[in-house]
């Protein structure tokens, strides 16, 4: 985490660190000296990982780490575990840009979930001069930590009260407002869809409204589905399939973490972050399949399933999102099942209404290693969500197009306003360099250097 990354006025004792990509490696071990050499082929060192160089004492002089390519936003995602513990600093780049991709990917490695169980192992250390890529490492590593935490905590620690207090805790620390319609009060409201998929829970259901910048900004929405628990509702989940539904709660923390990156680069926008926030839970006042509930735009809705309630819940958001006119909205969900079939658990599917914005998406995704895949709004698929006895079903029956058709009944609410819908995962479910097991932020950062290009830009 950002612990791991320092300023140079807080280290003590610094190993400077060689990192290098492979096809630079024989000329840099040409120019070392004949002991260096003899040292590295004694190890069996062949150009490729980590590699301590002792002094002449016995001590570490020099660390070394090759990979195949710098472009990889994660190549040295392991290097604060695969290093000794002590501090380091890289003495062959000077490029703020790969300073804080390397930086991003060492602190987003040291990421630990400790709500529950510390771990007092000591980590390698990153020490930075130049201030702007520390500023901007350190507040993505942030970034994404938030977004791992709230994925993480089990769902009796993060019900919609919980995540209502993680935004104002965020919000407070920008200067942003957080406001709330909770309970019976989102029916006074007309969010019927939210309080009809929360209405079973203990905990209340609620709206969270964030918002933060200058009015005459750019408007820019977030909505992040913000089901904190979800049981299926009446059409209960088998076991396995509820095991990690603590994370379905994963758009909203995906939201969270981008809302905090937008705030900590000053962004010149007028942001707004709308959470849904809700428990399906199973009681004796839970919506039923059959019934037919009137959005707050108007439409009426069939309920086909109550384990498609993300859907439910986020479609009054939207609907309340629009009428700002945001220049930009996105949405993000595990929404799902269909869409991790079609592109596996680590590529964030994501359905716009603007051709040439997924474009865009998919090169900055490429750029900082967070990469997003365009899957289309095939419009013959709105035949499958007709009811007999109301404007829309919520959910498709059968196995075929569900991340399509679920993102075409979220684009019935959006009007015209340019869209982007992410159906994520939110879990990594093996480690890899820089990504842990657990929580995940995707797509958020494939955004932001997005959003970043395009409005620091005008």
């Amino acid at each position: 985490m950002s612990a791991v990354l320092l300023a140079a006025d807080q280290a003590s004792s610094i190993v400077p660190l060689t990192i290098l990509e492979h096809s630079a490696y024989d000329g840099w071990l040409e120019a070392q000296t004949d002991a260096c050499k003899t040292w590295l082929q004694s190890c069996g060192y062949t150009g490729k990982g980590t590699q301590l160089i002792p002094a002449a004492d016995g001590s570490a002089s020099q660390a070394l780490f090759v990979c195949d390519t710098l472009d990889n936003f994660f190549a040295a995602g392991d290097l604060s575990s695969q290093l000794p513990a002590g501090q380091y600093q890289i003495d062959n780049i000077s490029d703020t840009d790969q300073l804080i991709a390397i930086a991003f990917a060492w602190g987003a490695g040291a990421y630990r979930f400790e709500k529950y169980k510390s771990n007092d192992k000591p980590q390698a250390q990153l020490v930075l001069t130049d201030s702007d890529a520390l500023k901007i490492s350190r507040d993505m590593v942030q970034a994404v930590s938030w977004t791992r935490d709230l994925i993480n905590t089990p769902a009796g620690d993060m019900m919609p009260q919980h995540l209502a207090a993680a935004t104002e805790t965020i919000a407070e620390q920008f200067g942003a407002s957080v406001t709330q319609v909770v309970g019976d009060d989102l029916l006074t409201e007309n969010y019927p869809t939210i309080h009809a998929v929360g209405r079973a829970s203990d905990h209340a259901p609620r709206l969270i409204d964030l918002r933060w910048g200058k009015s005459s900004d750019p408007k820019v929405t977030l909505v992040g589905k913000g089901v904190c628990f979800d049981s299926g509702g009446l059409d209960l989940k088998p076991a396995a399939a509820m095991r990690l539904m603590k994370k379905d709660m994963g758009g909203a923390a995906q939201v969270l973490g981008l809302a905090y990156l937008i705030m900590s680069q000053q962004l010149p926008v007028n942001l707004r972050v709308l959470i849904p926030a809700v428990e399906n839970a199973v009681s004796a006042n839970a919506f039923r399949p059959g019934d037919v509930i009137t959005t707050r735009k108007g439409t009426t809705v069939e309920i086909d399933n109550t384990d498609a309630e993300g859907r439910l819940v986020l479609c009054d958001a939207l609907t309340e999102a629009v009428n700002d006119k945001p220049e930009i909205m996105f949405d993000f969900a595990t929404l799902t099942g269909a869409c991790r079939v079609a592109l596996g658990t680590e590529l964030p599917g994501f359905f716009t209404n603007q051709m040439q914005l997924a474009g865009d998406l998919m090169q900055h995704g490429n750029k900082v290693t967070d990469p997003v895949w365009q899957l289309p709004l095939h419009k013959p698929y709105n035949d499958m969500l007709k009811s007999d006895v109301a404007d829309m079903v919520n959910s498709v029956p059968g196995p075929f197009g569900g991340a399509i058709t679920a993102a075409l009944y979220l684009e019935h609410f959006v009007d015209d306003t340019p869209w982007v819908h992410f159906d994520v995962m939110a879990w990594n479910q093996r480690k890899l360099p820089g990504r842990p097991t657990g929580g995940e932020a995707m797509g958020i950062r494939a955004v932001f250097s997005y959003l970043q290009n395009r409005f620091n830009a005008e």
